[in-house]
């Protein structure tokens, strides 16, 4: 082992062990008892529910957790780097075949390791707590899209970095960065229309008193909004959520059937004042220009590490090759991601804050915001007692009575 091996995995036990403690400190701080801004919302049958599905997933997470951690280190102290590669250079492809060979055979493996997981998650724990709605039809057909997906998407990005590291020099990484923050553009006016439709049903909100007074609203703060969509979540899972896709012409809004079975119009609208809130307040646009940012710096980073020998000696490489060198970048990457993520996580946190006020602000009451903030997470069966350093870890959004009182602020 040498000094990068050593760091590497100082940091891959560091982590496990933070999250791990994370967890135990967010199950040590359960409150026994319904909090006072939830009584009368909460069941305490529901709440002991909430509880329960929050330890099971907790548990299984420590599973999940575990058995990747410990198939990371067989692998790399198994020598599998190295075997993997001797085995997909024996077939003469030249640098970006055996490229995309060495790393969607690494990406099979993972998620062969994943999918058992993935299958009692859905059909054991969701199914369990009265969350999962979908079939092993649906759920097959989806792991096809997916796949189907990732080839004809990924495929093509994946082969143009591996060449223009392979043969652009000392401008790799900036020819990368712009490849890649164009196909970040494009996929954001290509995801609403042609790839979202592929897993759900998308159908315009139907005349009626809720469309006339979100449309009502939308021109009172200028948002110019051309489509209302109900995608059909109810098909997956008794889950309920609301979010904002595309640019331009193409942004849309869009509701789950769950939200829109479980809350009336007022609540509705204020749900949608949030994540219009979003829009005007340009979180989306700061976010998609800071993660394009991080992502030049990091590919800067890469050029300059993609050819190290000590990262080859590190995973017992006999031979260099641009595609190992991006696969082992991401492992030495990590503590740096680790921070950045940390850092977005707060971001989005303050945004979500600011699309409160915003629309506690503009529809004049934040009633409405709150109940509708209360009712999702009773539905979702939220952990409404959350451990700060879980939060800080993990958290997009604020937990919910810290958004409440932010709220009740505002209204005063």
């Amino acid at each position: 082992m040498n000094t990068l091996s050593i760091l590497i995995l100082i940091f891959l036990v560091s982590d496990f062990t933070l999250h791990f403690v994370a967890d135990v400190l967010n199950l040590k701080v359960l409150s026994p008892s319904v909090p006072e801004s939830f009584s009368g919302i909460y069941e305490e049958t529901d709440y002991v529910k909430a509880q329960s599905y929050l330890k099971t997933n907790t548990k299984f997470g420590w599973i999940i957790s575990s058995s990747d951690f410990v198939a990371i280190l067989l692998f790399w102290f198994c020598q599998g780097f190295a075997n993997l590669d001797a085995w997909v250079r024996s077939f003469n492809q030249g640098p970006v075949i055996t490229g995309m060979l060495y790393m969607g055979i690494l990406v099979a493996l993972k998620a062969a390791l994943s999918l058992p997981f993935k299958i009692y998650g859905t059909f054991g724990i969701e199914e369990k707590f009265g969350f999962n709605k979908t079939n092993s039809k649906t759920f097959a057909a989806d792991l096809i899209k997916i796949l189907f997906l990732s080839l004809l998407i990924g495929g093509p990005l994946l082969a143009g970095i591996l060449f223009f590291f392979e043969y652009a020099g000392e401008n790799a990484w900036w020819i990368c960065w712009i490849t890649v923050s164009a196909f970040v553009f494009i996929l954001q006016y290509a995801a609403p229309n042609w790839i979202m439709p592929l897993f759900n049903t998308y159908t315009p909100l139907e005349d009626g008193r809720l469309k006339t007074a979100i449309m009502a609203y939308a021109k009172s703060i200028h948002f110019p909004l051309n489509s209302i969509q109900v995608m059909d979540g109810s098909k997956r899972s008794g889950k309920s959520n609301a979010f904002f896709a595309g640019f331009g012409k193409n942004k849309r809004i869009v509701l789950f059937d769950t939200l829109m079975e479980n809350h009336d119009d007022e609540e509705l609208l204020a749900v949608l004042a949030h994540e219009m809130g979003h829009y005007k307040l340009n979180h989306i646009q700061k976010m998609l220009v800071l993660g394009i940012l991080q992502m030049g710096i990091m590919l800067y980073i890469l050029s300059c590490f993609i050819s190290y020998p000590a990262l080859f000696e590190a995973f017992f490489m006999k031979n260099q090759s641009v595609y190992a060198g991006i696969v082992f970048f991401g492992l030495l990457y990590s503590p740096i991601d680790f921070f950045v993520g940390i850092f977005f996580q707060f971001l989005s946190r303050r945004h979500e804050y600011q699309a409160d006020r915003f629309a506690v602000t503009t529809t004049g009451s934040g009633e409405a915001l709150e109940k509708a903030l209360k009712k999702l997470s009773v539905h979702n069966l939220s952990n409404l007692t959350p451990h700060r350093l879980f939060v800080f870890l993990n958290y997009s959004h604020p937990p919910v009575l810290e958004r409440i009182i932010a709220i009740g602020r505002v209204k005063s």
